[in-house]
């Protein structure tokens, strides 16, 4: 449970009733295969994962605001780089909560690699919207550009820090990004192909 209040979505009662054949069973417990990595993931410690990290990030939090207040106000680089991590910390938390409680989407339970480099794309959509003024922050107080720049400048050693992960963590999220790119090549060059052939028969039709 988190903070005493927020409850997993898929508890152990709610696994044993669940009439789902993505869901199996074995001596360690329940586990579930993802689709994108081929893996098999406990239920015990994807949750696991989500209570420590949300432990270390709320400890964070704390000592970040402490450093905000803490700050004069004519420090603008300062303070901006305390609530550019806050927006990060922020963020993981509430990913976090909307992961752990969500009990209908199979999709959400996955390996801590595979959660941090979703992270990694949520922060980095999240900074494009605050930069286009889409999203209103309580932490965009004075200077956003400070605040934004520091966004991009610290979110993955951030990240790496809240998860405790070793920095090549994230190098997989480019390994991903290119195998879906030579697919979408494959796709678009059977495409051409099949346009070519049917083409053809067309015009043989025709004649």
């Amino acid at each position: 449970m988190l903070e005493c209040k927020y409850h997993r979505g898929f508890s152990t009662e709610r696994l044993e009733s669940i009439q789902e054949p993505k869901v199996r069973r074995d001596e360690k417990g329940f586990y579930i295969m993802t689709l994108s990595e081929k893996s098999k993931v406990y239920f015990e410690d994807f949750y696991n994962f989500m209570e420590m990290t949300y432990e270390r990030s709320l400890k964070e939090k704390e000592l970040i605001q402490n450093k905000i207040a803490c700050t004069p106000v004519d420090k603008s680089e300062l303070l901006s780089f305390y609530r550019a991590k806050s927006i990060i910390i922020d963020l993981l938390l509430r990913t976090i909560r909307r992961f752990y409680t969500d009990g209908s989407n199979l999709g959400v339970i996955m390996t801590p690699w595979c959660f941090g480099t979703v992270m990694l794309e949520k922060v980095e959509v999240y900074r494009e919207r605050l930069s286009k003024g889409e999203v209103q922050d309580e932490n965009i107080v004075d200077y956003p550009y400070y605040v934004i720049r520091y966004i991009d400048e610290i979110y993955k050693t951030s990240l790496l820090e809240l998860f405790d992960f070793p920095e090549q963590a994230f190098q997989m999220r480019w390994q991903y990004s290119e195998l879906l790119k030579r697919y979408s090549k494959m796709l678009t060059d059977i495409t051409s192909s099949l346009n070519s052939v049917i083409k053809s028969v067309k015009n043989l039709g025709s004649k």
